[in-house]
């Protein structure tokens, strides 16, 4: 059925984000882009089709799914602009990114005081000292500065300024910690880029006791044979855990019929294979308290879609759900890998991944990051070499995201 669903899942649906975050980190929307077909994208001259398509899978999929009920920034080009190519996604949840290549005129000006006085948030994209788009400057909740495509000398003379008193400051191009920490200094508030996502080498700590419980109960469940009676009392040895594990199983998302109210009676109900995964997903939940929540959810988003991708993936005996969920570790809990499968039962191929990101899996780790960035020549390449279809992968990527949402709002 599972196969299904997913081979049903057409036209290609590839969703694109980035994350936007504030300077403590936490993340406060997503940049949104789509494609439909990723190989013809190659030739595209015209963004039209791309934002059209970013709005009708916005519609389509739900932006609470896509963004994690945080705000969308949708780019918008003139065509987009005039035709009122966003009027159908609601406007407390979009901001409505204008690109650097539309030009300012009458028609222009009046498209975007309606938007403002609909209630949409105005973003300006890629914006430059001495922008041609100054006629709708104040009507901008958000100025964005890419600093991949800025002189650092221009930086003071486009955000210097006091009319930026009421107006958010977003750099993009933020890749590195050190873009983010020169950001900050330069006096950005937002910043949209993946930079979080990589520990820093100079800054590694050890776990902090409740996140050791959580690293037992994760060693725990790798092992081939499980240890029923430890996992019980490593659940019990932490109240959140144990209660997270309930509220769990009487969600509507798992289908057992009356109340569970015991540890020793969720772990007869769910059996050993959904306990490992419970136990997995739950204790990286509780890890990544404190960091971004993109970490969280784009760390099960990988497992899903990894697993999915297994269907028709050689993969060997590699768990690459458990995979997915590791890759984004080290950056949740801020200390090195190897630290953090040193106690897990993980085959040559799966630790050469995790550590090198070499070896039999690379193509499939190389396809996860091409998806997620969007980087659509990679896509294809990357499913020639595992031999699956765009579609295919398209489809998996869809349903887990999906999927991820539902089960944060459940454990």
């Amino acid at each position: 059925m599972e196969q299904q669903l997913i081979d049903e899942a057409r036209p290609t649906r590839y969703a694109t984000r980035q994350p936007i975050l504030a300077a403590d980190e936490t993340v406060i929307g997503y940049k949104l882009l789509f494609r439909t077909d990723v190989v013809s994208h190659f030739s595209a001259t015209d963004t039209t089709e791309s934002v059209r398509t970013t709005i009708d899978m916005s519609t389509l999929l739900g932006l609470d799914i896509l963004c994690d009920n945080r705000l969308a920034f949708i780019p918008c080009n003139r065509e987009i602009l005039l035709g009122h190519g966003i009027a159908f996604l609601p406007p407390e949840k979009v901001a409505a990114e204008i690109q650097s290549d539309v030009t300012m005129d009458d028609a222009i000006l009046q498209a975007c005081c309606e938007l403002k006085n609909a209630g949409y948030k105005i973003a300006l994209d890629g914006f430059m000292n001495n922008d041609p788009r100054q006629p709708v400057v104040h009507l901008a909740d958000y100025i964005k500065v890419d600093l991949q495509q800025t002189r650092l000398e221009e930086i003071p003379l486009i955000i210097g300024s006091d009319r930026w008193e009421h107006t958010g400051l977003l750099a993009t191009g933020v890749e590195t910690r050190q873009d983010f920490e020169f950001a900050r200094r330069a006096g950005f508030h937002f910043f949209q880029g993946y930079f979080f996502r990589k520990p820093e080498s100079l800054r590694t700590r050890g776990a902090r006791t409740n996140k050791v419980v959580y690293l037992r109960l994760l060693q725990a469940v790798s092992q081939p044979e499980l240890d029923w009676m430890s996992v019980e009392e490593l659940i019990k040895s932490d109240p959140t855990l144990y209660y997270r594990l309930l509220r769990f199983l009487n969600s509507a998302v798992v289908a057992f019929r009356g109340e569970v109210s015991t540890v020793r009676q969720a772990l007869t109900l769910m059996g050993e294979d959904e306990i490992r995964r419970w136990c997995r997903l739950a204790g990286m939940f509780e890890m990544s308290q404190g960091r971004p929540s993109e970490l969280l959810l784009s760390g099960m988003v990988r497992a899903r879609f990894a697993e999915l991708l297994g269907a028709r993936v050689a993969h060997g005996e590699s768990d690459l759900f458990l995979l997915g969920l590791l890759s984004l570790m080290d950056a949740i809990l801020e200390i090195p890998m190897c630290a953090i499968i040193g106690g897990l039962s993980l085959n040559d191929d799966s630790t050469k991944l995790l550590l090198e990101h070499e070896g039999s899996l690379r193509p499939i780790w190389e396809l996860i990051l091409a998806v997620e960035s969007g980087a659509w020549q990679a896509v294809v390449h990357n499913c020639r070499l595992l031999g699956i279809h765009e579609d295919f992968a398209a489809g998996c990527y869809s349903s887990a995201i999906a999927w991820a949402q539902a089960i944060t709002d459940s454990i």
